[in-house]
């Protein structure tokens, strides 16, 4: 809330602006900052980052990939904004064949039903519910896109051309963030049918952590049923 949201006029005009190398290390992102309450709980971060012009925006999936993103933010030249969450999340990276790239989305699961691309938290939560599905005989592709800009375009266009249908996961508003990132370049390059887990244009509220993502849908449970929508 306070480093892209109280902040956003400073790091609009004195680090995008002259497109300085500075890294911007955020934490206590979205509704599972819990009982800090609405005020503290922004939903809104990635969206003010990705309009900046020249904003690099990552958002890691779990604690391997929050140190690989902070060293490959640091051999990066140009401003990143990266969101770390406060809850803690399953490790899902920890195979010696991972390999962090900026811009580069990674398929941790292989479907042909339906693809879902999720960022951060809900990575872990994408996996779970892909395990549900398989079990009534869905077969989903789990992407982590772990950078939301610049977006890897490719694997998003690629994956749906093999599914033929999309669901994307974040925990931040469907306005502005991952969702619509994605929506846009499907729209322009493989339409698709398309659903969108997120938060739904309102303010979070104090509660712990779990319960509140369950509440406003950003589980394993809220994307299956998105999934199940959409198919």
């Amino acid at each position: 809330m306070f480093a892209a949201g109280r902040a956003y006029e400073q790091v609009r005009n004195s680090i995008g602006y002259p497109h300085l190398n500075v890294k911007i290390g955020a934490t206590h992102a979205g509704i599972s900052v819990g009982e800090d309450g609405a005020t503290h709980q922004c939903c809104e971060d990635i969206a003010l980052m990705r309009t900046i012009p020249g904003m690099t925006v990552v958002v890691p999936a779990d604690d391997v990939e929050a140190r690989a993103c902070v060293r490959a933010a640091y051999e990066f030249e140009g401003p990143v904004y990266m969101r770390f969450g406060r809850l803690a999340t399953p490790v899902i990276n920890d195979h010696e064949d991972y390999e962090f790239k900026i811009g580069r989305g990674v398929v941790v699961r292989e479907g042909s039903d339906v693809t879902i691309v999720a960022c951060g938290l809900m990575v872990a939560e994408a996996l779970e519910a892909a395990e549900a599905l398989a079990a009534d005989g869905i077969d989903a592709e789990v992407i982590n896109m772990h950078t939301i800009k610049p977006l890897d375009e490719r694997l998003v266009v690629a994956s749906a051309k093999k599914t033929g249908r999309v669901v994307t996961a974040e925990e931040h508003s469907i306005i502005g963030g991952l969702g619509e990132a994605v929506a846009s370049v499907l729209a322009e390059q493989h339409p698709v049918p398309m659903r969108r887990v997120g938060v739904r244009d309102v303010y979070g509220e104090s509660g712990p952590a779990v319960d509140l993502l369950h509440k406003y849908g950003l589980d394993a449970d809220g994307i299956e049923a998105a999934v199940r929508s959409v198919l």
